[in-house]
C-alpha cells in the first residue's frame, strides 16, 4: 500500500489469518538463516497524517477549509501479532486566509454541518485515542507482517529478494495470483505502489533497500535528488504517479491526476514524509490532498499503547 491516508479503516477489512503461500524465492535468499533482530521486540511505525476535510465549513461568505490531523502507530511482534493505535488530533484552519474566515465565523470549536448543509462531526480538540489488536473476520488475531497484500511470517519477510530486479519480479508474480485480482492494465501501478509500501512496512532493511533502488527504475517515478521534508529533515525525493483518469463532472468528464512526493531516509531506508496531491483539469483539489510524516520507524521494546500527542 502507499503512504496515503492513515486511520483504522483498514483494521476491519477482511484479511488472511495466517501466512499465505508466496511465489518462489531466490534459492540464496530462502536458505539464509533466520535471525531475530537485536534492536527490539516489535517492528514499530508512528506517523502523523494531515489531510484537508472533504467539504468547506462556515456560513455565507465566510467559508473555509480545515485540516484534519491524526497520529497512527503500529506494532508487529516477531510472532506476527499486530496492534494498531490511533488518535484524532482535531481540526484547524488550513491556511491563513481560512483562519481569517474562521474567525469571522465566530471561531467555532465544533461543527455539526458543513457550509453546504451536509452532516459533519468535527472538533478542534484531540480525542482520547485507542489501541487494538488486529483481528480477522472470526475474531482471531491476524498473524503476520502485512506485505504485498499478504500476511507474511518474519521468516518469510527475511526471505524476500534483496536485489531490486528480484523484488520487482516477486511482486509482479504475486500480482498474478488469481486471488490478488490485479488486472493487466493495473499491474505496473500495483508493483510501483507495493515498492512504496515496503519502505515502511518491511521489517528487513535489506528488503527496504531493494525497494528503494527499484523505485527509480519504474515507469511513473522521477527522482528529485536531495529533498527536505516538512520537519526540515533531508533525504532522497521521488515523484510517483499514483493515479490518473477521468471522473464525473457535471456535463463533461474531468481529467484528474494523483501524484505522491516521497522523501526517503537513506540511512534507515524508511520514508520521512509523503505528500499526496490531486489536480482536476490541472487545478489543485484540496479535498484530496494529504501529508504523512513518519515520526518513528524501527524496532522497539516499547509496549503498544494509545498514541501520545505529538
Amino acid at each position: 500500500m502507499t503512504a496515503t491516508g492513515i486511520g483504522l479503516a483498514a483494521v476491519g477489512a477482511i484479511a488472511l489469518s495466517s501466512p499465505q503461500p508466496i511465489p518462489a524465492l531466490r534459492p540464496a535468499a530462502a536458505s539464509q538463516a533466520v535471525t531475530a533482530p537485536a534492536e527490539g521486540a516489535y517492528w514499530h511505525t508512528r506517523t502523523l497524517w494531515k489531510g484537508t476535510y472533504s467539504h468547506q465549513l462556515g456560513r455565507g461568505k465566510n467559508r473555509y477549509w480545515v485540516e484534519q490531523q491524526s497520529v497512527a502507530e503500529r506494532w508487529t511482534a516477531l510472532d506476527g501479532r499486530t496492534w494498531r493505535g490511533f488518535r484524532d488530533l482535531g481540526v484547524r484552519p488550513k491556511s491563513a486566509a481560512d483562519e481569517r474566515a474562521w474567525r469571522r465565523d465566530g471561531s467555532p470549536t465544533t461543527w455539526t454541518r458543513t457550509a453546504n448543509g451536509m452532516t459533519a462531526s468535527l472538533s478542534t480538540k484531540p480525542d482520547k485515542g485507542m489501541v487494538i489488536l488486529d483481528k480477522g473476520a472470526k475474531g482471531a488475531p491476524l498473524i503476520g507482517f502485512d506485505l504485498v497484500d499478504r500476511m507474511l511470517s518474519y521468516e518469510q519477510a527475511q526471505a524476500l529478494p534483496t536485489d531490486p530486479a528480484g523484488l520487482k519480479a516477486w511482486i509482479d508474480k504475486a500480482s498474478r495470483d488469481p486471488n490478488a485480482h490485479v488486472s493487466d492494465d493495473f499491474r505496473e501501478s500495483y508493483v510501483r505502489g507495493q515498492l512504496v509500501g515496503i519502505l515502511s512496512e518491511a521489517p528487513v532493511k535489506e528488503v527496504r533497500a531493494a525497494a528503494y533502488e527499484a523505485l527509480p527504475t519504474m515507469p511513473g517515478v522521477r527522482s528529485l535528488g536531495k529533498a527536505e521534508d516538512p520537519r526540515g529533515r533531508t533525504g532522497q525525493g521521488f515523484l510517483v504517479d499514483v493515479d490518473s483518469g477521468k471522473g464525473s463532472g457535471g456535463s463533461r468528464q474531468k481529467q484528474f491526476t494523483v501524484t505522491e512526493r516521497l522523501i526517503v531516509d537513506t540511512g534507515t531506508m524508511t520514508p520521512l514524509a509523503s505528500d499526496v496531491k490531486t489536480t482536476v483539469d490541472g487545478e489543485p483539489f484540496p479535498a484530496k490532498t494529504s501529508t504523512t510524516i513518519t515520526l518513528q520507524a524501527g524496532w522497539t521494546d516499547g509496549e503498544p499503547a494509545v498514541p501520545a500527542l505529538p
